[in-house]
């Protein structure tokens, strides 16, 4: 084999093995680490059941129509223009109100959750394993937690 060859070989291989560092940096700075409290999908229900905070469920409605949404949480797409004020009116204008936010495995939560702490709400709270879990757990639905559909 030549010189070029083994040198494109070599230039490959460096490059497949760079793929899994590059991935974990690229979702680190996607996700970004949630700069307030996280709580666990039991946890965020028995709060939101106890009235103790206000869980938000930011994920899309074909998400909310394909598994349920977490019983106690309200439904509203981040995307949403007006997402800020919906969810000041969830939570009747007080931005120190106590708020979890869940998607699907606790990327856009996280996200969404940095977000907002910079907007003024000053106690929101993240549930990383989402719905469907990530590796920070296995996530409401695989936990059994109640769901509300339709």
């Amino acid at each position: 084999m030549s010189v070029v060859g083994l040198t494109r070989r070599r230039a490959l291989l460096l490059g497949l093995a760079a793929l899994p560092v590059g991935y974990l940096a690229w979702s680190r700075i996607l996700a970004g680490d949630f700069g307030g409290p996280a709580l666990n999908p039991a946890q965020a229900h028995a709060m939101a059941q106890a009235g103790g905070l206000a869980l938000i469920d930011i994920r899309r409605p074909d998400e909310w129509a394909l598994t349920g949404i977490g019983q106690g949480a309200t439904p509203l797409d981040m995307r949403r223009k007006d997402f800020d004020d919906a969810l000041a009116a969830r939570v009747a204008g007080d931005r120190t109100a106590p708020i979890a936010l869940i998607c699907a495995r606790g990327v856009r939560s996280a996200r969404l959750g940095n977000r907002l702490l910079a907007a003024g709400f000053s106690n929101i709270r993240d549930v990383p394993e989402g719905m469907l879990g990530s590796g920070a757990g296995p996530g409401w639905i695989a936990r059994g937690l109640p769901l509300v559909t339709g």
